[in-house]
């Protein structure tokens, strides 16, 4: 049963993030009780507010410790960040090791939740729509919002699907927060094998440009449901962006999409965003708002070289 607590049903007209006691958290998810899910950042358990609004309580792993000020911080940043793309933050917890956030309940589970399970894949239209979703979110991040947020871990396990399978990116502006093992940089490596950029590897500064690879990724398992590696399949289709790109380069694109109706332009558009993405030359990536605007058909775009052979684009 949902309890009463010091924050009332208005929670949702907050503008900053809402500082809850252990005790409070502890009540609203029952002794932590129901968990429903785990990511790169912690494990998520569900929760009821006072109105009997769900929320996800977010027990956060590695985080360092020795850094609460700037833990502050970043929580402030993230709480202002508002937009129809993004999970909303609604507060926090600083009183144990783990700290704690509490964000809006997002029904539908991950992206992954319905992409990968063949009974709820979403259809041709839906998952044009979740792509341009996806976009929007990240264009807020990276240009839109008061401080530039890299994501640093785009997958579909990190984007949330509200009642009406509108699609929110979650765990932003967590990456400046984890242990050495888990970001980049002075940070280390953060990151999800397939999704991460090759210049992860090449001791480079973070830039947005790795949020940009790892939304070409997901663009691809969008289109094509399933994910970039999948072990279970053919040699020649293991890997998702190089099966892609042979039907690409065979003019065979109706294959990856086999069995349904789809709009032949606009597969052809959204492959070739993606394409643009992956390369291994961060440089030529578009930017999040070009590729909004390739997605949406408002500008053309030329044809990407082999994703692994960017040197012919040069």
């Amino acid at each position: 049963m949902p309890v009463k607590y010091k924050i009332d049903s208005n929670y949702s007209t907050l503008t900053t993030p809402f500082s809850f006691s252990y005790a409070e958290l502890k009540k609203i998810t029952d002794g932590f009780k129901e968990k429903v899910g785990r990511g790169s950042s912690g494990t998520v358990y569900k929760g009821a507010m006072i109105n009997r609004q769900l929320v996800a309580v977010n027990r956060l792993e590695k985080v360092l410790d020795e850094r609460e000020r700037e833990f502050q911080t970043e929580i402030k940043v993230i709480g202002r960040t508002h937009h129809r793309n993004l999970v909303r933050l609604l507060g926090y917890s600083l009183e144990v090791s783990k700290k704690i956030l509490v964000y809006e309940y997002m029904s539908n589970g991950s992206l992954a939740d319905i992409l990968f399970n063949a009974e709820k894949q979403p259809n041709w239209i839906e998952r044009t729509g979740i792509a341009r979703d996806i976009a929007r979110g990240i264009l807020y991040l990276h240009d839109e919002c008061e401080t530039q947020i890299i994501h640093c871990d785009i997958k579909p396990q990190n984007i949330l699907m509200d009642e009406n399978r509108c699609a929110k990116i979650s765990d932003f502006g967590l990456a400046k927060l984890m242990k050495p093992d888990q970001t980049k940089g002075q940070f280390g490596i953060r990151g999800t094998r397939g999704y991460v950029a090759p210049e992860w590897h090449r001791n480079l500064p973070i830039m947005v440009k790795e949020d940009i690879y790892s939304f070409g990724v997901v663009l691809l398992e969008i289109i094509c449901l399933r994910r970039c590696l999948d072990q279970n399949l053919p040699e020649d289709q293991v890997i998702l962006e190089e099966w892609v790109y042979q039907y690409f380069e065979g003019g065979n694109l109706s294959q990856l999409v086999e069995g349904e109706e789809v709009d032949q332009r606009q597969l052809e558009r959204i492959i070739k965003v993606a394409l643009w993405c992956i390369l291994d030359e961060p440089s030529l990536h578009p930017s999040m708002k070009k590729d909004l605007l390739m997605l949406e058909g408002s500008v053309e775009i030329p044809v990407p070289p082999n994703p692994t052979s960017f040197l012919s684009a040069i």
